[in-house]
């Protein structure tokens, strides 16, 4: 994994934010939770990113 794949992947990074913002919207709504903002949103998505990223690593070693 070259220096390169990692700077590629900062905008879907951001991109994978504003969506995690903006379904989070309806969601809280229906569950009765409040909505977060872009810094939160930025917070849920590196959370995820870090817990799947070794389970991919390994998926794709392993398959």
């Amino acid at each position: 994994m070259g220096y390169f794949r990692i700077l590629a992947a900062v905008p879907g990074f951001f991109l994978s934010s504003l969506i995690v913002m903006l379904l989070w919207g309806p969601l809280a709504q229906h569950f009765g939770m409040p909505s977060i903002d872009y810094p939160y949103a930025m917070l849920v998505t590196i959370t995820i990113w870090l817990a799947v990223a070794p389970l991919a690593a390994v998926g794709k070693r392993w398959w």
